[in-house]
């Protein structure tokens, strides 16, 4: 069994994050594909700090930090918000379901949504499989809405999105699949 935390993102987080979101793996899956200066990530911290509709965490497995989980959008008289996560490079194979798990706890038992919903650059149809997995329903398909221009491409955005009730009818088989307890 995995030990998963989330740990609210702190100042002296900020030069690990930075690597792992500067890490071509990641940097080519965000609408942002730029390397970020130091500088320009103590603003996006920062901002974070004072927004109540943001939260980001490092996903800590088995006492290693491995990712950066983050909900903004977040409403709370709707219920609604989006969501986002990345790992590290060296995070071990299978981390995005155990995130993508405790995400969803926290999101339908903490925050107490309604829905949650997330956005995947077209190219990227393993995360796509990934949310499909876990009771996500693609809601659409913008076509070559995103413009890249480190690769001067277009790409399509899918949007996905899973209701509480959606998450409550799949959470035990992917309970059972990770083998939680």
């Amino acid at each position: 069994m995995k030990s998963v935390v989330f740990e609210p993102i702190k100042e002296q987080d900020l030069e690990m994050i930075l690597e792992w979101r500067n890490a071509p793996f990641v940097r080519k899956n965000m609408y942002t594909s730029h390397e970020i200066k130091f500088s320009e990530h103590i603003k996006w911290f920062n901002s974070i700090s004072k927004d109540c509709s943001k939260q980001y965490f490092i996903t800590v497995i088995d006492d290693v930090p491995v990712g950066v989980i983050g909900f903004t959008e977040i409403n709370n008289v709707k219920g609604l918000a989006t969501w986002a996560f990345y790992t590290s490079s060296d995070a071990p194979r299978g981390s995005g379901s155990y995130i993508e798990y405790y995400a969803l706890e926290y999101a339908f038992n903490e925050l107490a949504l309604h829905k949650l919903r997330c956005e995947v650059l077209g190219f990227n149809q393993s995360v796509v499989k990934l949310h499909q997995k876990f009771n996500f329903s693609i809601e659409g398909r913008l076509r070559d809405a995103f413009f890249n221009e480190d690769e001067q491409q277009y790409h399509d955005i899918y949007h996905l999105g899973i209701f509480s009730s959606e998450w409550q009818v799949q959470r035990e088989i992917m309970r059972n699949k990770l083998r939680i307890k």
